[in-house]
């Protein structure tokens, strides 16, 4: 096994880029990501095909689509910290999903999702050497992941029953083999350019909400959202959340996306979270960031940068899902140092898009000033990545992380290296 990755690592080292940029002449900024996670997260998604419009209610189902994907993921640990145990799985599965054809604005759909481990090329779980973040503790997990009904009516849309979201505070955060699917009553609105939209949410499940507990309740009386997009040249983006007995949370961001030419973009974006503090949960937090990013024949370069300030005894909370940090890398994210001190991020990268390939390299350094027990933080993370899409369909793609403890002399629990390895073929 080791062989094996340092050989995938001998390919990564020859590669770069922030997985921020998109193809060379594709800018438009809805499709755009605005961190290395949410970066992470756009690689072989499932393709989502069209949904045929129908006059007969019989037709609703024959003619319905299927698509899916199936998918399969290494991942592995190699600790510094000697006491600590290497761990590594790799895991097989995928996603089978069937929609209806709209009959007079109705549809609907479902889908199963599942992750299994190999036995032979996953530790061994008695001696502490599973890597659970694939499947579960049990090496395996299988949930109806969507089960929703819609309805359409000009520019108005209506869902109900288990989704997928993608907002600030909850999104499906799809970087390993499970992405988070929402229990949800969601509806959208579109009034020229700017969407609308708004929901209750009541339950979650997937790779940040516990593979061994599915489908629990997203806080004791769900979570109630708000919010509207606008997305053309000026950008601007702003949110409201209820998570009842957690906090409430305001998220809005601005920016700019101008085409200086045909072979340039320039992409300049302000975000501000403030989140208040309900029934002593301990989340309080406001958050201050900035991107950057210039697009020129291909290459990306940017910067990114968040603050949070000081509440005392208090730390910022990500929502259901990765988060919309601009400094959110694969592992490291800004909450992870926030509790009762002032903290700040900065990560800078630079992508690279040629045909098929998409490189990337990312370099971010997370501080955190002393807390109210005189502990500092700084944890450094690099990522390093690949993606080829070798056919309309099969995507494979790798990434390596390294992460240090930059405050402690001695190896922690921040100082270890990973590596990913993903294999997807869509149908």
């Amino acid at each position: 096994m080791k062989i094996v990755l340092k050989a995938c690592i001998m390919g990564l080292l020859l590669i770069n880029t922030s997985l921020i940029a998109q193809q060379k002449n594709e800018l438009e900024p809805r499709h755009r990501v605005k961190s290395v996670k949410a970066a992470v997260g756009s690689f072989a998604q499932s393709e989502e095909k069209e949904i045929l419009k129908t006059n007969n209610f019989k037709d609703m189902f024959t003619k319905g689509s299927v698509s899916g994907q199936l998918r399969s993921v290494y991942a592995g640990y190699q600790q510094k910290k000697n006491s600590n145990n290497d761990t590594y799985a790799t895991a097989v599965g995928g996603e089978l999903k069937f929609e209806l054809a709209s009959y007079n604005g109705f549809g609907g759909g479902v889908a199963f999702i599942t992750s299994n481990d190999v036995s032979g090329l996953t530790g061994n779980r008695t001696e502490g050497k599973n890597n659970n973040e694939l499947s579960s503790s049990s090496g395996q997990y299988t949930q109806l992941s969507e089960a929703y009904i819609s309805y359409n009516y000009k520019d108005l849309t209506l869902i109900a029953g288990r989704q997928i979201l993608e907002t600030p505070l909850a999104d499906s955060d799809d970087i390993r083999m499970i992405k988070n699917t929402f229990e949800a009553y969601v509806a959208k609105y579109n009034y020229v350019d700017i969407e609308f939209i708004a929901g209750n949410i009541v339950s979650w499940q997937g790779v940040d909400a516990d593979l061994d507990d599915p489908w629990h309740r997203t806080t004791k009386d769900g979570t109630v959202f708000g919010g509207m997009t606008y997305q053309k040249t000026l950008e601007f983006n702003a949110w409201y959340y209820n998570f009842s007995n957690i906090t409430n949370a305001f998220y809005v961001d601005a920016g700019i996306n101008y085409v200086i030419n045909k072979d340039m973009n320039l992409h300049a974006t302000l975000q501000y979270l403030n989140e208040s503090e309900l029934n002593n949960s301990g989340y309080e937090a406001e958050i201050y960031g900035a991107l950057v990013e210039l697009v020129t024949y291909g290459i990306g370069f940017n910067l990114a940068y968040n603050k949070s300030n000081k509440k005392t005894d208090k730390h910022s909370y990500s929502g259901t899902g990765g988060g919309t940090i601009f400094t959110s890398m694969d592992i490291m994210i800004l909450d992870n140092i926030t509790k009762d001190r002032d903290a700040s991020a900065v990560v800078c990268g630079i992508s690279y898009d040629v045909k098929n390939w998409k490189f990337l390299y990312a370099y971010g350094s997370f501080s955190g000033e002393a807390d109210g027990a005189g502990q500092k933080a700084h944890i450094i993370e690099q990522d390093i990545g690949f993606e080829y899409q070798m056919s309309k369909e099969f995507f494979i793609g790798a990434i390596f992380v390294m992460q240090e403890d930059k405050e402690n002399s001695l190896s922690s629990d921040d100082d270890w290296t990973r590596m990913q390895v993903m294999l997807a073929y869509n149908f």
